[in-house]
């Protein structure tokens, strides 16, 4: 996901993706626990996806 495409999101709509996507990364940390996970480089793209959710979001915030 581009910082361009997150850009033309509501507020609201950024928040409730960055809720998901903490969930699904902490799935994904369960799984790889576990053993059960394959692809770790799944996990550093979601890491990556929050970080630019939290930077689009403090964005606007501040400006």
């Amino acid at each position: 996901m581009k910082a361009s495409e997150l850009k033309e999101k509501s507020q609201a709509e950024l928040e409730s993706m960055l809720e998901e996507s903490r969930r699904e990364y902490f799935r994904l940390k369960m799984r790889q626990a576990t053993g059960q996970l394959e692809k770790v480089s799944d996990m550093v793209k979601l890491r990556k996806d929050i970080a630019r959710l939290n930077t689009v979001i403090r964005e606007r915030v501040r400006g």
